[in-house]
């Protein structure tokens, strides 16, 4: 039986009402190719497009402290 690790990538959420965009985390069971661009929900549940340019963690001040833990 084989089992495939599961891949994180960054995912760039809208900014919505006073709330500001945050970079979170998605986590993909395919090539994140596949994603690239697409609306997908993050681990803390938000919907977020992936950015496969940015790597999990991002390098960025402004990161979704939810998906930040992980």
């Amino acid at each position: 039986m084989s089992t495939s690790t599961p891949t994180l990538v960054a995912a760039r959420s809208r900014a919505h009402g006073p709330a500001a965009a945050l970079w979170h985390a998605v986590e993909v069971h395919r090539p994140a190719a596949e994603v690239d661009a697409a609306c997908e929900l993050t681990l803390c549940g938000a919907l977020a497009r992936v950015d496969t340019d940015q790597h999990w963690p991002p390098a960025a001040p402004d990161v979704c402290p939810a998906c930040a833990t992980v």
